[in-house]
């Protein structure tokens, strides 16, 4: 109880120093919120999606996972899609992944964590196995770990543009994007994987250019020698 005493006086330290700094700032938030994005990204406490690019509360719808899967089958995940798509009418779908995502690497490395959690990363050692080709080009671990964590942006990517509420969107004319960001711990900075969608479109056409381009990309980093 101590702990959790401990946050409750932090929340009304913050709430004080917040309304010193923007009385108003409580006030405007009671309105409806009206924000242009949805963020999807991984539960990682290392990653809190608001701070990361500087908004503040209401502006950013976010669901969080783990290793930001969207799988079409998740009800959870397509519930967030379908509420931001139609009714807060957000412009833009980022699904944001991040290097040294500890849900990548057990993945990756059939790391067994019992339960539901196995049966979650099913997904992403199905997104390894798909790219398996291109994952091993790369001998070095974390080589192949960083090229997952994109790979599994990509994916999950297509899955939101593949998802009945965006489809929906995009045939009636609504103005909505899709992009594929990582997220670097090292540093901070978010790099965009050259992935943006705007309305219908071949996916797997996509999904082939997409995979070239960061593999492409990969290549040029470390040179062809250190493969």
């Amino acid at each position: 109880m101590d702990d959790l005493q401990d946050l409750l006086d932090r929340n009304e330290r913050w709430a004080d120093r917040v309304q010193a700094e923007d009385p108003e700032f409580f006030r405007r938030l009671v309105g409806q919120q009206t924000p242009k994005y949805l963020w999807i990204g991984c539960s990682d406490s290392r990653v809190p999606a608001n701070e990361i690019v500087d908004l503040q509360p209401g502006e950013l719808f976010v669901h969080r996972n783990i290793a930001n899967v969207v799988p079409l089958s998740d009800v959870n995940a397509q519930s967030v899609i379908q509420f931001a798509v139609e009714v807060l009418k957000i412009e833009h779908i980022m699904v944001v992944g991040h290097y040294r995502c500890s849900g990548v690497h057990a993945a990756l490395h059939a790391k067994e964590l019992g339960g539901v959690s196995d049966f979650w990363l099913s997904q992403v050692r199905a997104v390894a196995s798909r790219h398996a080709d291109v994952l091993n080009e790369y001998p070095e671990d974390h080589r192949r770990e960083a090229f997952l964590c994109e790979l599994n942006v990509l994916e999950q990517a297509f899955n939101v543009c593949s998802s009945v509420p965006v489809r929906n969107a995009w045939n009636r004319g609504q103005k909505l994007h899709v992009h594929g960001w990582i997220y670097r711990l090292a540093d901070g900075r978010l790099r965009h994987l050259d992935f943006s969608v705007d309305g219908e479109t071949d996916l797997e056409r996509l999904r082939t250019e997409a995979v070239a381009k960061i593999s492409a990309a990969r290549r040029d980093h470390y040179g062809r020698k250190s493969l």
